[in-house]
């Protein structure tokens, strides 16, 4: 099964791609995780990508559309994949389609997680970040015994800026600017599946797989 996994920051994309990936007997491939393993082994593309990503450029399709390729030809992706980050935009939508075209086999499926706004903001905006030992707690949903003190080491809890208000619902314009033509493009090609990602994360996966099973040859 070749699924790919889309939604807004603070969807919960990475917890569900591990968990239906793990349930689906594929790999979950991250365009972050593909990054780091062709940085840290110091391939030809790690080292382009390495240079952008120093400057706090953005990687260039054709750099990540080299090393997700590359990672689609190895040995455990041959009976399916879920992606997770990419495509992005409908370019490089165009370009795994072709490419899969080219090994005559295509998606499957491209599921969405839905969530609104306000809720994304309610995500990210109550996680509160350990200065010490880095654990993240959640004000609502993981609170530590102190509002202030990290229950592990004793660390002052900041948040960060990037789980700021303001700076969530930035990254949520941005994400419906780049990513609304990509699901769209996903609808016209029918293979386009939404489900609504909020509640506990078991439940979500469920309705996630409920939702796969029709779709699993």
């Amino acid at each position: 099964m070749r699924v790919v996994l889309v939604g807004p920051p603070g969807a919960g994309k990475g917890t569900q791609a591990q968990f239906i990936a793990s349930h689906l007997s594929i790999p979950k491939i991250s365009t972050g995780d593909i990054f780091r393993t062709n940085v840290s082994q110091g391939t030809a593309l790690g080292r382009r990508a390495q240079a952008f990503m120093e400057r706090g450029d953005l990687v260039p399709d054709e750099v990540t559309i080299a090393m997700v390729t590359d990672r689609l030809q190895e040995d455990d992706t041959q009976s399916g994949f879920l992606l997770d980050g990419f495509p992005r935009t409908v370019p490089q939508a165009e370009t795994l389609k072709k490419m899969l075209a080219s090994w005559d086999t295509r998606l499957d499926v491209v599921l969405e997680l839905v969530v609104d706004d306000d809720e994304v903001v309610r995500r990210l905006s109550g996680r509160r970040t350990c200065r010490r030992c880095g654990r993240v707690w959640h004000v609502l949903f993981d609170p530590p015994a102190r509002r202030d003190k990290c229950d592990d080491c004793g660390g002052e809890l900041f948040q960060r800026d990037d789980d700021r208000e303001e700076t969530i619902r930035h990254r949520l314009e941005v994400y419906q600017e780049q990513t609304a033509p990509l699901v769209a493009f996903y609808a016209d090609e029918g293979i386009l599946l939404g489900i609504d990602a909020t509640g506990p994360v078991d439940e979500i996966t469920e309705r996630a797989l409920s939702a796969l099973r029709r779709f699993i040859r």
